[in-house]
Formats: C-alpha cells, sequence, structure tokens
C-alpha cells in the first residue's frame, strides 16, 4: 500500500530538513505564476449547492523588496555557479523588477529539487507563457542543458473573450528534466487511435476478421550493410535482420502485396497496437470539471497528472509535490500505486488534502503529518503567529472546511460539517473557533447563530479551557435526537484542543463516511499522523 507525508511549511525549509538526497524518483510542481493575482477558493457545499462567496487561497505576487534582495545575494554567493550566473544575468536584464524575485524565490528551491532527486529521475515544471522562458533558462542552470527532455504545451481551455492586440491564450507549459537524459525512467504514454485512423488506415481483414495494414519492411537508413541482403527475391536494406524476416514470415505476418513491385510488406494488426504515441502538445485532457471541481483556484485535472506520474515512474517509486496545493499530484500517486511527499505552506491546502484522500481513498490512504501541532503550546504558537492558519487547522480536526466568508448573515460561522440521517435531507453543524480569551458570551453568541442558521448542531472550539458558566449555558443549548441513529447528541458542545489532540470527536451523525482522528503518531521528534 503506498506511503505519503505530508509537510505543513516553506518547501525551501522542509526540503532542506527531511528530504535525503537522492531519495526522490519524479518531482512535478505547480508553483505559483508569477500572475500578479489574489486566489481563492470557491468551496462547493456537500449539498451540491454552490458556495457565495470565497476563502483566499494565497497571492500570486512577488515584490522586489528587502526580504528579495537578501535571497538574490544568498543565492549568487552561495547556490551552484550556473545557477548564480543565471540569476545574475536576470537581474542585468529584467532589473530589480517583481519577476526577477520571483525567479528567485524559485532558483534555491529547484536546486534543492535536483538534489533530492535519484539519477533515474525527472521534474515536471507546470507554468505559464508568463514565466516559463525565464524557468527554462533557469532549469537549464539547474539542470545543465543536456537534461531537458520536453516542453510540453497542455490546452487548459477553449481561447476565452477577445484580444484584439494578439492571439487569444488558451495553454500553460510543462517543462521537463531529467536529473540525467541518459538514465531517467520513461514509459511511453498512449492515446487511442481516433475512429477516423482505424477506418483510413485499418481498412484490410484477414480470414477471422482481425483488422491490419500493410507497413514498410524498408529501413530508412540507407547505410547498413548488415541489413541489406536479398528477401523474397527482393535486395534492399531492411529494417530487421534475416533471422527476423524469416521468423515473421513463418508466422504469416509478411506479405508480398499485388501491384507492390513485390516488396514485402509487414502485416501490423490494429488489436496489436498500443494506440498514438502521446506527443508534446496535449490537447486530450481538458479542464477539471464536475465531481472532480474542488473549487482550489489552480486546481489541475488529475488525468493530467496521471499522464506525467506514468510516464516517468513506477509502481513504489517516490513522487514529490513541493507545492501541494489541493493534492492532485498526491492523489494520482496514490491511485497508480507510488509512495509520495506532498508539501504546503497553508493549513487550508493541508486540510483540503486530508479531505480529498479521505474521500477518494477512504482507510486505504495511509499517511503522516509533519509540522502541525501536536500540543497546545504548539497550536498557542501558531495562533500567536497567523490566526486564520490556526482556524483552518482547528477545523481540520474535526474534518470541517471553512465557511464561505459572508457579510452579515454568516458573523460568527467558522467552518460547517454536512450530514444526512434521514433520507433527502441535508443537515448541518456549524462551527466557531476562538484563540484567545473565551467566555459565556461566546457561547451565547454561537447558540444564537444555530438558532438563525437552522442548524442542528454547533461547536465552540478553543484553546483555553472552558469556565462553569460555559458549560452551563452549552448544557441548557439540549440535544439534537437523530432519526436515522436513535440517538441524541448535545445540541452545542464545547471543545478544546488539548482535548482534540488527545483524541476526543466532535459528536455528530455521521452517515456513509466515518472520520476518525488518530492517535498521535508514536515518533521521535512527535511527528503527528493522520488517518482517515
Amino acid at each position: 500500500m503506498p506511503q505519503g507525508t505530508l509537510y505543513y511549511g516553506d518547501n525551501l525549509d522542509v526540503l532542506r530538513r527531511y528530504v535525503k538526497d537522492e531519495s526522490v524518483d519524479l518531482v512535478y510542481l505547480d508553483p505559483p505564476f508569477n500572475s500578479n493575482q489574489s486566489y481563492n477558493v470557491l468551496f462547493a457545499e456537500h449539498d451540491g449547492a454552490r458556495a457565495a462567496a470565497q476563502i483566499k487561497a494565497f497571492e500570486d505576487t512577488w515584490t522586489w523588496d528587502e526580504a528579495a534582495i537578501r535571497a538574490f545575494e544568498q543565492t549568487v554567493e552561495e547556490g551552484p555557479r550556473a545557477v548564480s550566473q543565471a540569476l545574475q544575468a536576470f537581474r542585468q536584464l529584467l532589473g530589480r523588477s517583481n519577476m526577477l524575485a520571483y525567479l528567485t524565490m524559485m532558483a534555491p528551491r529547484l536546486v534543492e529539487l535536483r538534489r533530492v532527486l535519484k539519477p533515474t529521475g525527472s521534474i515536471y515544471l507546470h507554468c505559464d507563457p508568463t514565466a516559463s522562458h525565464y524557468l527554462k533558462v533557469l532549469m537549464d542552470a539547474v539542470t545543465g542543458p543536456a537534461n531537458f527532455r520536453n516542453e510540453v504545451a497542455w490546452r487548459r481551455s477553449h481561447p476565452k473573450g477577445h484580444a484584439f492586440t494578439r492571439f487569444a491564450s488558451n495553454h500553460d507549459v510543462i517543462l521537463a528534466f531529467a536529473k540525467d537524459s541518459r538514465s531517467a525512467v520513461w514509459n511511453q504514454q498512449y492515446v487511442p487511435y481516433s475512429e477516423e485512423a482505424i477506418a483510413s488506415q485499418y481498412t484490410l481483414r484477414d480470414e477471422t476478421g482481425r483488422s491490419y495494414q500493410l507497413t514498410s519492411l524498408l529501413n530508412p537508413n540507407p547505410d547498413r550493410p548488415n541489413l541489406t541482403y536479398e528477401f523474397k527475391g527482393v535486395t534492399r536494406v531492411w529494417r530487421w535482420t534475416r533471422e527476423r524476416m524469416e521468423e515473421e514470415d513463418r508466422n504469416g505476418r509478411i506479405v508480398v502485396p499485388r501491384g507492390g513491385m513485390g516488396i514485402p510488406r509487414y502485416k501490423r494488426y490494429l488489436d496489436e497496437q498500443e494506440g498514438v504515441p502521446v506527443s508534446d502538445f496535449w490537447a486530450d485532457i481538458g479542464i477539471v470539471a464536475g465531481a472532480e471541481r474542488l473549487g482550489y483556484p489552480t486546481q489541475k485535472p488529475l488525468a493530467l497528472l496521471e499522464r506525467i506520474v506514468s510516464a516517468s515512474s513506477n509502481p513504489g517509486d517516490v513522487v514529490l509535490d513541493p507545492f501541494a496545493g489541493c493534492g492532485t499530484a498526491v492523489v494520482a500517486a496514490q491511485k497508480l500505486g507510488r509512495d509520495w511527499i506532498g508539501i504546503d505552506i497553508t493549513h487550508l491546502a493541508i486540510t483540503l488534502v486530508k479531505h480529498r484522500l479521505r474521500d477518494t481513498f477512504g482507510a486505504d490512504a495511509t499517511y503522516q503529518v509533519v509540522g502541525e501541532p501536536v500540543s497546545v503550546p504548539d497550536a498557542q504558537a501558531l495562533a500567536d503567529q497567523d490566526p486564520f492558519q490556526f482556524q483552518l487547522w482547528a477545523l481540520g480536526l474535526v474534518g470541517a472546511r471553512p465557511a464561505e466568508q459572508k457579510k452579515g448573515a454568516d458573523k460568527g460561522i467558522d467552518g460547517r460539517l454536512f450530514f444526512h440521517d434521514e433520507p433527502g435531507k441535508t443537515k448541518q453543524v456549524i462551527l466557531s473557533v476562538k484563540s484567545g480569551h473565551v467566555s459565556v458570551a461566546n457561547v451565547r453568541d454561537l447558540r444564537g447563530v444555530i438558532e438563525r442558521e437552522n442548524a442542528h448542531i454547533g461547536a465552540l472550539i478553543c484553546l483555553q479551557e472552558p469556565t462553569q458558566p460555559m458549560r452551563a449555558e452549552a448544557a441548557d443549548a439540549g440535544f439534537y435526537h437523530s432519526p436515522g441513529w436513535q440517538r441524541s447528541y448535545q445540541r452545542l458542545q464545547i471543545l478544546t484542543v488539548s482535548e482534540l489532540l488527545g483524541g476526543r470527536g466532535l459528536e455528530y451523525p455521521l452517515a456513509s463516511v466515518t472520520f476518525r482522528r488518530a492517535e498521535r503518531a508514536e515518533q521521535a521528534g512527535g511527528d503527528q499522523q493522520a488517518l482517515f
């Protein structure tokens, strides 16, 4: 069964601290594109409704500031010589620009990714035309120009809008490089023949009804004395040795067609062909749509990642995505029997990946999470550093996704869970997360939100221990009786981070899927493990 590790943190730090030299078989990265946009997550609700507002996922904006200057100077001074020279050349070309800040961010990460690759490994760098030409030069510096494999153009959509001053853009670029092009793993990928190709090429039938075509046995290289000989009365430079030709003839695969000047040809059967080899232009994989769509702004289709993983790795290999996002590369690796490593700097992404693995594979997705809080002091440190990330992490402890951030009506709602305990009825749990001081007023506010939203259960997640008046107010809210499970649940629950880390969970009716937080991993260093 594939094993995975999900890291929360800056991928540069994670790579340096946790990922060993030459331990990864395939790297796929879909970094921010330097598009100067703020990307938001638009969640689809569990009942199929579309969320009315968005939650910021990340800002794809880079600025040439003091931090960028320090990173530039460090890479130029300490990085590999070719990478140092490339950045200096970019400085001359681009000046002190935001694009230079973006390339400065990418350079040390690409160096680390090459370090962790096995000699047989490959890197696929997904980008758009905004920076693809600069990234290709940077990758040449990192891996060496001789290890460039492909520039794949993926047609991500039909042209949108009208570009009156230029051609409309509708493709992304995927740059493929090898650690060593002489030894890189490669599994040729195919797409099925089109009906038109079959109808025009495989026009012949044998006595059993099998479709075939006759193909040339001549060698395109005329300077092959070892393959020049007489066969069936014809002397030519043949594709195969005489022994191979005679064997195929005995098997009935070589024929001399009428009107063919007596030149033998090979009988190629349709049902023996794997299809058309995939080229570097991918127009057969469309955008994310339907049930696959998660609402993550830069989500890529699973079929795209399955092709990459299948082409450049084998079952049991290790696939690494240092910008995990919503986890498409992780899911593709799990599905295809590869071990995997995913890294992301936001708890929103980490939570999304957990949900996706649970929803897709259930208990078969076994993995550990490194870098998330595993103690109350850890949680307090996260809350002090970034309250929003703390909120996302706390919601993840009970399997909840963040709520849409509406103004006014949804004030006081940080997360939602949905459940079905009787046919045709979607019911919800409202969650509120507090990292600071809490009092009975917070419980009363949540009780009012539950009533306003017609929710069935509410939960307050807090760092501080609740007071006795808070517990009394929660108890006064009564119980929700589940008709499907024939049991009652406290309508307003107070859950502390300490209790959640200790194994306590939110109590509510679970129908088709059971969410269970695993016990803290008993490992040196206290890494937390999450099983779904």
